[in-house]
């Protein structure tokens, strides 16, 4: 470029001599101007150009750096892709182990469902056997109803025992007796015989020193007596007592009071193939 620069110069210096012999002192400068612009171009045009060098190799590392960025972001993303594809596989897993455990666990529960309906089915009736078989008792305290899947005969303390004692009188044993008649029909039947009491306190009974000897050696007299007389299988009976603390009255009449010394006889159909059911 400097060459070209200083053959133009040359040129234009013998074009200026080719057209006239000498030249004027006003043309003279002009071509020393018109040399000194040339010049000043082309110093510029070496600084233009080295700007555009530094501009390019920038542009190109930015180049470079952006490729790099491009690939990291792509190995990520492709890092993502497989684990979503890999979640997407696992969900599509589970949800079908959840949808498998969702049958299986509404077919149990319609199992349980099937078992408490035979259970309540069984309970109800053997509350109308027990209710037709104890009909004669049922004006001397003796009722039979259900509850939670379960009978209760509930028998008055005057039906069973004279006052303050714990051995069964004659109207009792023939209630007992009846009810062992149904019982000894229901082999899967299980019995606990509840003594409760009302909240007086005991005096002078000998032995018995408070509600909680009453309640309990009154259910003993009645298991003893459904056991050794009437034969009922002793493995299943329990005897409890609750003393006072079950009341189905308040204490605070004499007709409440009544009511609160009972024996229940509490009646549960056995279970066993909804405890199976359960353990699954």
């Amino acid at each position: 470029m400097k060459k070209i620069a200083l053959f133009l110069a040359i040129g234009l210096l013998a074009s200026a001599f080719s057209s006239c012999v000498v030249l004027s002192p006003k043309k003279y400068k002009a071509l020393l101007a018109r040399q000194d612009s040339l010049s000043t171009g082309w110093g510029e045009s070496q600084v233009s150009g080295e700007e555009l060098r530094k501009t390019i190799s920038g542009l190109q590392k930015d180049t470079a750096d952006l490729n790099g960025r491009l690939n990291e972001l792509q190995g990520k993303y492709d890092q993502i892709d497989g684990k979503y594809t890999k979640l997407r596989s696992n969900s599509s897993t589970e949800i079908s182990k959840l949808s498998a455990d969702l049958k299986k666990r509404e077919q149990r529960l319609q199992e349980v469902e099937e078992v408490l309906r035979k259970r309540d089915e069984a309970s109800n009736k053997l509350k109308e056997k027990l209710q037709q078989a104890l009909l004669g008792f049922s004006q001397n305290g003796l009722t039979v109803e259900m509850k939670n899947g379960k009978v209760y005969v509930s028998l008055t303390d005057k039906l069973l025992f004279p006052s303050g004692s714990i051995v069964i009188d004659e109207k009792g044993k023939q209630a007992l007796t009846e009810l062992a008649k149904v019982l000894k029909q229901q082999s899967e039947i299980i019995i606990a015989v509840e003594g409760h009491t009302d909240s007086q306190k005991i005096n002078n009974l000998g032995q018995i020193k408070d509600n909680w000897d009453l309640s309990v050696l009154r259910s003993t007299s009645v298991v003893r007596y459904l056991t050794d007389t009437e034969k009922v299988p002793g493995i299943r009976l329990t005897a409890t007592g609750k003393g006072e603390f079950q009341p189905l009255e308040a204490n605070t009449s004499a007709e409440g009071r009544s009511r609160n010394r009972r024996i229940e006889i509490v009646l549960s159909p056995k279970l066993d193939e909804l405890y199976d059911l359960i353990k699954k």
